[in-house]
């Protein structure tokens, strides 16, 4: 009997396990290749079978055992450890249809403007979070619902000293202070510069968990800073607050696909994960070709 004769056709539900274990393959390679994350991933599993076959090869059992049985918790460890980064990914599914109709935020980043160097010039901290398409409904109940149309005087006058919502952040969605005196997840990582103070913090670790995009105005300073994607740019000048919150909620509505958005959430090492004050317009432009 020939080699060939020898060889077993699958049975179509044999064909149809094969073609989604390739698409699951497939679409899991995609979202790596290209972003620092495949590194982790790649050299992790490289480095777990070349101990596989070495421990094989020498005649190691137990500890070819002992790994064999590690292999199998691997894609729980894998989830734990990278909770949050993966989250933002799967949450970038659920987003709008990526053809949906985009809207004009250049009014939006105006009013934005014109009420964060009123708070700046004032020395009045503040801490303004634009919710995008990621949800903030939990974040919205530890505040007071306010609903109201967005305004530069509204808002600066939110963060005046000794005013009832004066301590905590402010949500805007669609052009509306949807809630104020809000209280902001605070970032847990541990590399943090100890110079940074709460409201940086909060606003570090809304970003951390949503797209959301969290302007920050120093009390002590009127330093101005912005949070994106879990990293802090700090100390901005009018003109680049003006193109990194034009970059960020205008130019980043043109249309993107689905597997992009959700690779540019993927970088996994501790460099993309922990990463602050890196942040400019252009580094917001290269991600989100």
């Amino acid at each position: 009997m020939s080699f060939l004769e020898r060889i077993e056709l699958a049975s179509p539900s044999g064909m149809l396990e094969i073609l989604v274990l390739a698409c699951v393959y497939y679409y899991v390679m995609l979202f790596f290749r290209g972003t620092r994350g495949a590194q982790v991933l790649y050299g992790f599993v490289f480095s777990l079978i070349i101990l596989m076959i070495l421990t094989q090869f020498l005649h190691l059992d137990t500890l070819n055992w002992v790994l064999k049985r590690f292999s199998v918790y691997l894609a729980v460890a894998f989830l734990i450890i990278f909770q949050p980064e993966i989250r933002r990914a799967l949450a970038e599914l659920g987003k709008q249809h990526v053809f949906a109709p985009t809207r004009d935020d250049r009014n939006l980043v105006d009013q934005i403007m014109q009420a964060v160097l009123i708070l700046s010039e004032r020395k009045i901290g503040a801490l303004i979070a634009v919710e995008q398409e990621i949800g903030t409904r939990a974040i919205q109940e530890s505040g007071i619902r306010l609903d109201s149309r967005l305004t530069p005087e509204l808002l600066a006058s939110i963060f005046f000293p000794h005013t009832p919502l004066h301590d905590g952040g402010v949500i805007i969605h669609d052009d509306r202070i949807v809630a104020a005196a809000c209280v902001f997840p605070l970032s847990q990582r541990q590399e943090l510069s100890k110079s940074l103070g709460t409201r940086h913090r909060a606003a570090i670790g809304l970003t951390e968990e949503t797209d959301a995009l969290v302007v920050v105005v120093s009390e002590e300073t009127g330093a101005v800073s912005v949070a994106y994607r879990g990293r802090l740019s700090r100390g901005l000048e009018e003109d680049r607050l003006q193109r990194l919150l034009s970059t960020v909620l205008v130019k980043r509505k043109k249309n993107r696909s689905r597997l992009n958005r959700v690779r540019e959430q993927l970088d996994l090492t501790p460099e993309g994960v922990a990463k602050t004050d890196g942040l400019s317009p252009i580094e917001i432009e290269d991600h989100g070709d």
